[in-house]
Order: structure tokens, then C-alpha cells, then sequence
């Protein structure tokens, strides 16, 4: 097995990237508003929805009728909790790879630019 150098994706010694400048930016602020603005209802969807289950099944027996055959609501609840996770981590996935472009272009704008974001 071969020993391979990494290579710092950093910026050279020479140039430094003021940060505060960045966060302070229109586009930076866009991009924190737009994640802000997904995380947010995910978040508190996801604990609504998995704290439904014990909270359900616990206080009343709304989850307790059958549902199909000898299955009960509270079983098809914990089965959709799964395909709730899968769903929740694909929409994540494919909104953190559009803010990750949105924040490389925030970078390479400020790099081109000079510190003129």
C-alpha cells in the first residue's frame, strides 16, 4: 500500500480570508437565512412526529385498533417513522449539496473579488 501526501486545500500563507467580512455579506446571510429556513420546520417536524409514537401509545389508544389483519396503527406509526428518517436524510442531503455550491460560490466570489464581497 502506498504512502500518499495530502495536499491542504487551504488558501496560501500569503492570502487570508477575513471571515467576518464574509459572514457579514449579502450572499452569506442568504445562504444561513435559506438553511435557517429548512432546518428549522425539518427539525421540528421530525421530533413532532417521533415523539407522537411513545406519547400516543402511552396517553390513549388512538394507535391501538387494528389496522390490517392482527397489525395494529401503532405498528404501520413505527414502520413510517423508518420511511420518515430515509425521507428526511435524501431531502437534507440534496439541500446541504445545493448549500455547499452556494457556499463555494460565496468563496470563490471573495477570492476573485479580492475582500470585496
Amino acid at each position: 500500500m502506498e504512502n500518499k501526501e495530502f495536499q491542504s486545500s487551504s488558501p496560501p500563507e500569503s492570502t487570508t480570508i477575513d471571515y467576518e467580512k464574509i459572514a457579514a455579506s449579502e450572499p452569506f446571510q442568504h445562504l444561513v437565512s435559506s438553511k435557517r429556513k429548512l432546518l428549522v420546520p425539518l427539525t421540528v417536524f421530525f421530533l413532532v412526529f417521533y415523539f407522537a409514537l411513545p406519547f400516543l401509545t402511552s396517553f390513549t389508544k388512538v394507535l391501538n385498533n387494528y389496522a390490517i389483519g392482527d397489525i395494529s396503527w401503532a405498528w404501520i406509526f413505527a414502520f413510517a417513522q423508518f420511511i420518515m428518517t430515509w425521507t428526511l436524510c435524501t431531502v437534507y442531503v440534496k439541500k446541504a449539496n445545493k448549500f455547499d455550491d452556494m457556499a463555494g460560490n460565496i468563496l470563490e466570489e471573495y477570492k476573485n473579488k479580492g475582500s470585496n464581497v
